[in-house]
């Protein structure tokens, strides 16, 4: 079904037209990239920025090379996967003589946003090609411009960085279901795979239901060549095949090459979350991820997709089996994070649309649905404003690239947060110095030195609290000691921290005390 254009022409522009919603998607993901800067969380850029560029440098931050120095003998679960192709991303600026960490960041952002508007592209070629055009308009304008997606788009998350592969070969699939689209199929979700390792339940449910739809009788008529034969026809093979020839080089090859030893990362990423990763943030709730999925599409909006998505089951059941079974999968492991299940989100809100679209039928149902739609747009775009333009952890990025252009080398660092405030894991990469150290003093009863006689070129002090009392004390053991740069905490940081005091998003504050070290 075609939409008319007089139905959706408003402002002189046409709101069913594809282009404009690739256009609105693009300009929204720009802006994310350019005014967005900082991190999200630990792992978008702790395991992989500062791993990426580190290599680039000849160190490894963290150790996870088996000939670097720290590195503890073995395989710590980690794919080098999408940390090597981000080596090679800075690897080939820093060639050109681009260094500048704010400058590498923002182009990085920038490829991450053009990245992602494959999801935007095949989640409307997806859904126009397994229901009709006006759902792809609606699936459409909300892949390009739900909240938080282009702000976690332009971040280094492999949970966001994996989708545009995995929606790529969901839509091979949809598109033609040959014996060659299915293994080209398989090749893209097996990279899914191998940027994030969880994935590969989606891969299984995808499995899953080729088998289940395979006509098992065939096998059987004929001699054992066409039984072979038959096999190897089969969807559910091409498939297979597919993903496992691209985990096969990227974690097999890529990890024989650098362990000696194929699929070593896979083995002890699997190790350790059989092993101990039922420990680590355990979380008792089961309804979290339900909960998110609904959550951001707002309510009660995403209460009627949650109910579309049930009833997408019985006609969609290859894209229904993976994404429910990915839900499942992550509900009841141990180790629950709300980022965990954006990889299905894009698939969620396909299947929401579409299979809810039998309900509008009844005259309650479509109302429902209108006033609701509405609402979810007067609540989403001003959040999308403001999301898509902050700049997250801040202070902490702000502190250390003060350390970016000053004339010291390996510079000595006191981590100064006694009074009520801790302090914070910094981001090397920011101040282009590995090799500078850090001390911590996060307890009043320690000496303001920390080590006795330890010299340092500058002191950060974390939060505002006894404040001067704290500088003065440091003035009589540095009395040469300036204030640099004052640090301050984003707005969204300091949202985040009152919704959640355990995200340590604090003030700081940059003194250099001036004693005799080595220039650069």
């Amino acid at each position: 079904m075609t939409l008319k254009n007089t139905d959706t022409k408003k402002f002189g522009i046409d709101f069913s037209s594809f282009r404009v919603i690739l256009l609105s998607a693009l300009i929204i993901r720009l802006i994310a990239a350019v005014f967005s800067e900082g991190y999200g969380m630990h792992d978008d850029h702790f395991l992989v920025i500062e791993a990426s560029t580190s290599w680039v440098d000849g160190y490894d931050y963290n150790g996870w090379l088996p000939w670097s120095k720290g590195n503890r003998g073995a395989p710590e679960g980690h794919s080098f996967t999408y940390v090597g192709l981000n080596y090679f991303f800075f690897y080939t600026f820093k060639f050109f003589g681009i260094a500048d960490p704010k400058i590498l960041m923002l182009l990085n952002r920038l490829v991450h946003a053009l990245f992602s508007m494959l999801v935007v592209y095949f989640g409307f070629k997806i859904t126009e090609k397994i229901s009709n055009r006006k759902n792809a308009v609606t699936v459409g304008w909300i892949l390009a411009l739900l909240s938080i997606i282009p702000f976690l788009s332009v971040r280094n998350l492999v949970e966001l960085s994996s989708i545009p592969f995995l929606i790529w070969g969901v839509w091979l699939m949809v598109k033609n279901d040959s014996k060659i689209n299915i293994f080209y199929a398989g090749l893209l979700i097996g990279l899914a795979v191998s940027f994030r390792y969880q994935i590969a339940i989606f891969a299984i449910g995808i499995m899953f239901y080729y088998l289940l739809i395979f006509d098992y009788k065939t096998l059987f008529k004929g001699p054992f060549k066409s039984f072979v034969r038959t096999l190897i026809d089969q969807k559910f093979v091409s498939f297979s095949f597919g993903t496992f020839v691209t985990f096969l080089i990227t974690q097999g090859l890529v990890d024989y090459c650098i362990w000696g030893k194929p699929f070593a990362e896979f083995k002890a990423y699997s190790t350790y979350n059989i092993q101990e990763g039922v420990l680590y943030l355990p979380n008792t709730n089961y309804f979290m991820y339900v909960f998110v999925l609904l959550g951001v599409l707002l309510f009660p909006f995403g209460l009627l997709v949650g109910i579309g998505f049930i009833r997408s089951a019985k006609k969609h059941l290859m894209l229904f089996i993976p994404v429910m079974l990915f839900i499942l999968f992550h509900t009841f492991y141990p180790n629950r994070q709300e980022r965990f299940i954006l990889s299905v989100l894009p698939f969620f809100i396909i299947l929401g649309i579409i299979g809810f679209q039998e309900l509008r039928k009844k005259p309650f149902w479509d109302k429902l649905w209108k006033f609701s739609y509405s609402f979810f747009w007067i609540l989403n775009i001003p959040t999308l404003l403001f999301v898509s333009v902050t700049y997250t952890k801040m202070s902490r990025v702000e502190s250390m690239y003060t350390l970016y252009s000053d004339n010291l080398v390996d510079e000595r660092i006191l981590l100064e947060g006694s009074a009520d405030t801790k302090t914070s894991m910094l981001p090397k990469f920011y101040s282009g110095s590995w090799y500078c150290t850090f001390l911590e003093r996060n307890d009043s009863v320690q000496p303001l030195d920390v080590v006795p006689g330890a010299r340092y070129d500058y002191i950060f002090f974390f939060g505002e609290e006894k404040l001067p009392k704290r500088i003065k004390s440091y003035k009589k053991l540095f009395p040469k000691l300036t204030l640099v740069k004052k640090c301050y905490p984003s707005l969204m940081d300091q949202l985040v921290k009152k919704l959640n005091p355990r995200n340590s998003n604090q003030y700081i504050e940059v003194w250099r005390t001036y004693e005799p070290i080595a220039k650069k």
